[in-house]
């Protein structure tokens, strides 16, 4: 008999994908956890029945909210993963070079689920010298920390369970604290199309805290419901403005292998469609 995996994204909305083997299936002490192959998909990650990521499209997602701020930026060296646990956040992040890259995750078997079953995704970027885990709680580290970053990403589940917090102003205030002066926050705020109340709070959260915030897109084709946003933050620099060709002298001296991000994408990432735009009140 065949199985399906069912999300339910919605009280009207659900999509289904079909389990062709199970990897994994079981409960950590924050949430349940199954991963399974799919024909198409190769391995799905799904953690609470909600997909956060597969092997044939986390490079959408990945790619897209880890270069566009450390190239925005411009001399990043020291960059702060909240959530991520899969790894796949980490691995483009270190295709910068930078000094140091901190991951912090509530979840360390989550994480060693990843690193066993999800080798594709986050390759050997646990492994790299750069790299600090930090298994703990996101937003007590970014209050007690002493560490100063450039680049803050958000890497977290949807505001539900052990995600929420990072959605709230008290983390976002905290963030920009530990902030370098030249510093940058980005943060996934879901599908508009489905979740415009989230995009709507981030952004009065964002434009009360810094100077300078807005959103860019990303399609991934798991992420039913069209683009994803990402928010961005900043004190220092406006992030959307950058052009063509200041993006591509940057790009000229690193050697990112990228299967979706390139100058004109991270350009053309900013441009919002008027729908969108209508959420940022």
């Amino acid at each position: 008999m065949t199985e399906w995996f069912h999300e339910s994204l919605y009280p009207s909305v659900r999509q289904s994908l079909r389990i062709d083997n199970v990897v994994y299936r079981g409960k950590t002490k924050f949430q349940d956890v199954l991963i399974f192959e799919n024909e198409y998909l190769g391995r799905v990650l799904v953690l609470d029945d909600v997909v956060q990521t597969t092997e044939a499209d986390e490079f959408f997602y990945h790619e897209t909210l880890s270069h566009v701020p450390i190239v925005g930026h411009g001399a990043a060296k020291a960059v702060l993963i909240v959530g991520g646990g899969d790894g796949g956040m980490l691995e483009e992040v270190l295709k910068h070079p930078i000094d140091r890259a901190v991951l912090v995750d509530i979840d360390g078997e989550v994480v060693e689920l990843c690193r066993e079953h999800l080798s594709s995704i986050c390759g050997a970027a646990f492994d790299d010298p750069r790299t600090e885990l930090m298994i703990g709680d996101g937003i007590e580290f970014v209050q007690t920390t002493e560490q100063r970053f450039d680049v803050i990403i958000v890497d977290s589940t949807d505001p539900v369970g052990p995600g929420e917090v990072l959605f709230g102003k008290p983390f976002y205030e905290v963030c920009r604290s530990i902030l370098r002066q030249d510093g940058v926050i980005v943060t996934q705020n879901g599908v508009p199309f489905f979740q415009g109340p989230e995009l709507t709070q981030t952004h009065r959260f964002f434009s009360a805290l810094f100077k300078w915030s807005g959103f860019f897109l990303v399609p991934v084709p798991t992420y039913s419901g069209g683009h994803m946003a990402f928010g961005w933050a900043s004190d220092s620099r406006d992030l959307s403005v950058t052009d063509v060709s200041t993006v591509q002298s940057r790009l000229d001296l690193l050697s990112l292998e990228t299967r979706y991000y390139n100058a004109d994408v991270h350009v053309g990432s900013f441009a919002l469609p008027n729908c969108v735009r209508g959420l940022m009140s």
